[in-house]
């Protein structure tokens, strides 16, 4: 569809390429607050959000805006035992790991550390999905934030994840670790203005020369479906730019995003996924199931801070508490 909506790539795809970073406040604060604490070798920074919410995006264009005397290692695999993990962190690092206990392997990579330290280059350390990672292994993590001078520390670890990180990080056991998080930042859904702003950026990346192709009804739709969340965004905007491009639309209206919104492949079969735009008299929390607010299971999940999976479409829940009266 790209030749047909005179566009040079597809806008919505959905790789996290920097390129199409759009700096929304939220990420734009996030994204300078990762620069501000590696730059000034604050040593923990813990960034989190709900799936999709941009934290991946916002690590890549954090990796472009590094200068080249700082060096990283990014863990995408959290599921480690202590070992694993600093044996993960040399290889990264372009180090071969020397035989033997973990603990020759943490004399490895403190030599390692002190030898950049001479050279004036800065080491940073990136786990996603860090909600994966054990109380027993955060705790490793923790203590490689030892490795440390007189003045500064030795290595900058960013911890990105789930809001399940977040309640991980309250448990007792791991009240040492929250003390040392210089840096907290929580990435939350786009707001309908930034939602708009966020489409328009990502088309004009892509080639558009100002041509409207999202009827404003069916940006409504388009918030409403995926409620901010850029990856649901992405998802939704590349498939009714296929289907205008099937039913040979220019403008795609809110009759084609519906449509789209109704066939998408993630969410359930037996749903009524019709969505309501601003002035419908019944509310939902979730507009895309109509079962949420009677779903004892999610409810319970949810309550534990533990993911909600009986619902590949459902991805966020800040709302849940505050409509529970709502009608199912």
């Amino acid at each position: 569809y790209e030749k047909f909506y005179s566009l040079k790539e597809k806008p919505f795809n959905m790789t996290p390429d920097p390129r199409f970073f759009y700096a929304s406040p939220k990420h734009a604060e996030a994204l300078n607050s990762l620069i501000y604490a590696i730059n000034e070798r604050k040593g923990f920074i813990v960034i989190t959000g709900e799936i999709g919410a941009g934290k991946t995006t916002v690590c890549r264009a954090l990796l472009n805006k590094l200068d080249s005397n700082t060096h990283y290692a990014i863990l995408t695999n959290s599921h480690l035992t202590p070992k694993e993990l600093i044996v993960s962190i040399l290889e990264e690092l372009e180090l071969e790991p020397v035989p033997g206990t973990k603990a020759r392997l943490i004399a490895q990579l403190n030599e390692h550390l002190i030898e950049q330290l001479a050279r004036n280059a800065n080491v940073v350390l990136i786990i996603d999905e860090a909600q994966n990672l054990s109380p027993k292994v955060l705790e490793e993590v923790r203590m490689l934030s030892n490795l440390e001078t007189e003045t500064e520390k030795l290595i900058q670890i960013v911890l990105m994840g789930q809001p399940e990180l977040r309640a991980k990080l309250d448990l007792h056991k791991l009240e040492q670790f929250k003390q040392r998080v210089c840096v907290h930042y929580h990435l939350y859904p786009l707001t309908q203005k930034e939602t708009n702003e966020y489409i328009s950026h990502r088309l004009s990346i892509a080639g558009l020369n100002g041509t409207k192709i999202f009827s404003d009804k069916a940006m409504e739709l388009i918030y409403k479906f995926s409620n901010g969340t850029p990856r649901l965004i992405n998802m939704i905007c590349d498939n009714a730019l296929l289907t205008g491009y099937v039913y040979n639309k220019n403008l795609i209206d809110e009759n084609i995003m519906q449509e789209v919104i109704n066939e998408d492949i993630h969410k359930p079969k037996d749903y009524n996924t019709t969505v309501k735009l601003s002035g419908s008299a019944s509310k939902l929390c979730c507009p895309m199931c109509q079962k949420f607010t009677n779903c004892e299971i999610k409810w319970n999940r949810g309550l534990k801070h533990e993911p909600q999976v009986c619902c590949e479409v459902c991805q966020y829940y800040s709302e849940c508490t505050s409509n529970k009266t709502l009608i199912s």
